[in-house]
């Protein structure tokens, strides 16, 4: 169907768990294609041919449709955008560029860190396939790969369950799935990968496939952490789902000069503590604001049982907080907390183009990940605070921000083997964040990016790897940083499924070494 309407676009958060469904740019390993020459009459044959909508350059919703949540990509200009309906559409979609040679990427939630969800060529837009049904018997959820995490929290929460997932209210299902899936649930019950028991996928040559343990089973190892944008066009999910526990949230505030005090305990605290207590601890350089250290967390149990654990951090931090938050909730509410939309109703927690309730907004920010083996010693503790520090000289009207958000129980206990995501011997994964205003000059967002290339070559260590979900343009090793030990399994994977490598961008997984 050929349209001249609206449609959804699909965005992201720049804290946010995320990365691309499947995507083009830059090749990594490519075969070329010999292409056929489009027309507009090519173009109205394939918007005719699917259910869905396709939305073109001089459609009036295309302004819009075309944007990403990040808006420091101000100029994404796919030729077009396929809102699908259907496997079969998606399907269509992939006949169409690979007659024609032309790019393709497939968008869930947009959440790319790197743009990497739009291309020049075709968008295939999956935000339409957003069923959500809950077997509670079986303990399973059946998804569709454009729903929204808000929505899934609300979904299988309201049927006493939970599946372990990021934050971010308008993050996608599939990126997030595909690139790993770190949440305050992930050291009680895992990853989002690693609850993924099987998907539908439309295949490069638009094949439908079922995937699962007994069919397809290397692919379904690769898409259980195998990063976004690689194999496949994911439409369905089945995961499994845990039975509600209870839901206490915290949040402790300290004084910026116990700053590194508070970050040299809070790892040797976390490291000693149960599955049930997630962490994060935070470090902010907030522009005019100053700084701010602070620890939150997730604890499936009771404030009272919380108390103790609780203690004990004090005691390893030695410098009480200024502000503590300690508050058993219901399990939406906590979610809606952690999303930042504690004031909100489920529709607004969205964007205004996904969900005409929504009141959400675009950001703008670039970010960079490492990771913490271990626990470090004071020096390193305060190398990290004098990078905020450093942050906040260097630009002082940007928002900067060190995460480092708690891995272990359940995360580490897997092999790294056993599915394609392989940091399963980490402390903590580090996320660093530069943000900035539509205010903000030019010369200050640089010097923000200059604050992030300063980081990665002088105070994270190479060696610890990168989250591919927080997928970094910037990155030179980044084969190794995301995947280590399982590339060239991936490699073989990607051989298998898409030897023509249809699937690419400027960090995609190749088909050779």
């Amino acid at each position: 169907m050929l349209a001249t309407g609206a449609g959804a676009t699909s965005l992201a958060m720049s804290s946010c768990d995320s990365a691309p469904t499947a995507s083009t740019t830059t090749s990594t390993t490519t075969t070329p294609k010999v292409p056929t020459p489009l027309t507009s009459k090519d173009w109205r044959r394939l918007g005719d041919a699917l259910i869905g909508t396709l939305v073109l350059p001089f459609d009036p919703s295309y302004a819009t449709d075309r944007l990403l949540y990040n808006s420091k990509f101000t100029n994404p200009h796919p030729a077009g955008i396929a809102y699908c309906e259907s496997p079969d559409d998606v399907a269509r979609c992939m006949d169409f560029v690979n007659r024609h040679g032309i790019e393709v990427t497939a968008r869930s939630g947009g959440h790319s860190y790197g743009g990497y969800s739009s291309c020049p060529g075709l968008v295939i837009d999956v935000s339409r396939f957003n069923a959500i049904e809950v077997d509670t018997r079986a303990n399973t959820a059946f998804i569709g790969a454009g729903a929204r995490m808000i929505d899934v929290y609300n979904e299988v929460g309201a049927r006493d369950r939970v599946l372990p997932g990021g934050s971010c209210p308008t993050l996608g299902i599939a990126g997030l799935t595909l690139g790993g899936g770190v949440g305050v649930f992930a050291r009680k019950f895992g990853l989002t990968c690693d609850n993924l028991r099987g998907a539908t996928v439309v295949g490069s040559s638009g094949e439908r496939l079922t995937v699962d343990s007994s069919s397809h089973s290397e692919l379904l190892w690769a898409l259980r952490g195998g990063g976004g944008g690689n194999f496949a066009v994911a439409t369905s999910f089945t995961f499994d789902v845990h039975p509600m526990p209870p839901v206490t949230l915290f949040t402790l505030q300290y004084p910026w000069a116990a700053a590194s005090d508070v970050l040299e305990g809070w790892q040797h605290w976390i490291s000693m503590m149960p599955d049930e207590l997630w962490s994060g601890c935070q470090l902010y350089s907030q522009g005019t604001y100053g700084f701010l250290a602070q620890v939150t967390g997730v604890y499936c149990g009771s404030a009272s049982a919380l108390t103790g654990l609780l203690a004990q951090l004090d005691t390893t931090i030695g410098t009480p907080p200024t502000s503590s938050f300690v508050s058993t909730d219901a399990y939406m509410n906590a979610m809606m907390s952690e999303a930042g939309c504690s004031r909100l109703s489920v529709a607004s927690c969205h964007l205004p183009t996904t969900n005409p309730a929504g009141v959400l907004s675009r950001e703008a920010y670039s970010a960079k990940s490492s990771y913490l083996n271990a626990p470090t010693n004071s020096s390193h503790a305060t190398a990290f605070v004098q990078a905020i520090e450093h942050m906040q000289s260097l630009a002082p009207t940007l928002g900067g921000a060190l995460a480092f958000d708690a891995y272990g129980g359940a995360v580490n206990r897997i092999d790294k083997s056993d599915t394609a995501f392989v940091h399963r011997d980490k402390l903590a994964c580090i996320q660093a964040t530069s943000s900035w205003s539509s205010y903000a000059s030019t010369s200050q967002i640089a010097a923000g990016q200059q604050w992030l290339s300063w980081l990665g070559s002088d105070v994270f260590v190479a060696a610890n790897g990168a989250y591919q979900n927080y997928i970094d343009p910037t990155l030179s090793d980044w084969q190794s940083a995301y995947y280590g030990t399982n590339l060239d399994r991936l490699i073989k994977v990607k051989k298998k499924f898409d030897p023509d490598n249809v699937f690419r961008f400027a960090q995609s997984i190749p088909t050779h070494t």
